[in-house]
């Protein structure tokens, strides 16, 4: 199949990615809330990794030619970084809800942005700096830090954010001598092998019915990555990308009808701005792309 010739099918598949990743969040939230998050997050690493290593198996090479990597540090870095960040989104789910968590973390394309120029040396305009600036101006509003009842815990999502950014950049980095089953393969062995050598410490008996869900959490996050790598078979990213914005809304979905949330009128406004300054970055990178 040639590569991002097909975007409609390429932004059906972002949507139900975002919809199956909002799921994923929304039994996160439950079973962290029952379970050590540790825990919940080693088990869902073990399926992660499973799936990684059977991807791995059918293509040429096998195992050790997915394996193989000239920047090891780096890769199993990445990976750690990852697990790290899961753990801590997580644990805001369980403190601030599903719709503030969200509504934070969605300036991780903005720090992306601002990013890139240190770690990348990729040039930053002043337009996308100004984007960047609105995008801030959208999370101190969600946040509220002048505000007497500032809540610490809203820091939480954003530290999610920034690790996930990180952990974006040397994605790209990483990518300039790896390929995509490289550093996908790093990503699900290293976080498996991470989050075991702690997650065991902190085994808890689990109810049947819990077990059901947590079935459910590993199929949501294995079919959730074959859909985005499915994504990105068929369409260019640029294209799709924007509606990855829609797993806020679903999440919000998620946690106002199952979990008794409610979207105040700063998250709201908040959002709006972020979503907003995301989307223009996106257009400005497209235009870029284009003009090259």
């Amino acid at each position: 199949m040639s590569q991002g010739n097909n975007t409609p099918q390429g932004i059906l598949l972002m949507v139900a990615t975002t919809f199956v990743f909002a799921v994923q969040d929304g039994l996160s939230r439950h079973l962290a809330s029952e379970y050590n998050v540790l825990m919940v997050v080693m088990i869902r690493y073990w399926f992660f990794a499973a799936f990684v290593m059977t991807i791995a198996r059918r293509k040429a090479g096998g195992l050790r030619a997915a394996a193989r990597t000239s920047q090891p540090i780096l890769q199993g870095f990445r990976g750690l970084l990852l697990a790290a960040e899961i753990c801590v989104m997580v644990v805001a789910f369980t403190i601030l809800g599903l719709v503030e968590s969200h509504a934070v973390f969605t300036c991780y394309p903005l720090l992306v942005a601002a990013l890139s120029g240190p770690v990348l040396g990729e040039q930053v305009g002043w337009r996308r700096w100004s984007a960047i600036g609105v995008g801030f101006v959208g999370v101190l509003i969600i946040l509220q830090p002048g505000m007497a009842v500032f809540d610490p815990a809203a820091v939480i999502p954003l530290l999610a954010a920034a690790m996930f950014a990180l952990y974006g950049l040397l994605t790209r980095y990483v990518a300039r001598e790896d390929t995509t089953a490289t550093s996908f393969f790093w990503t699900g062995v290293m976080g498996a092998l991470a989050m075991t050598s702690v997650g065991l410490w902190f085994w808890e008996p689990m109810s049947g019915r819990d077990w059901l869900f947590m079935g459910c959490l590993c199929i949501t996050g294995v079919s959730g990555h074959w859909l985005l790598i499915k994504c990105y078979e068929v369409a260019e990213a640029s294209a799709v990308q924007p509606f990855a914005y829609l797993q806020l809304v679903f999440a919000a979905l998620i946690g106002i009808t199952l979990f008794g949330e409610t979207i105040r009128t700063n998250v709201a406004l908040g959002a709006a701005l972020i979503v907003a300054a995301g989307l223009f970055t996106f257009w400005r990178e497209r235009l870029q792309g284009r003009a090259r």
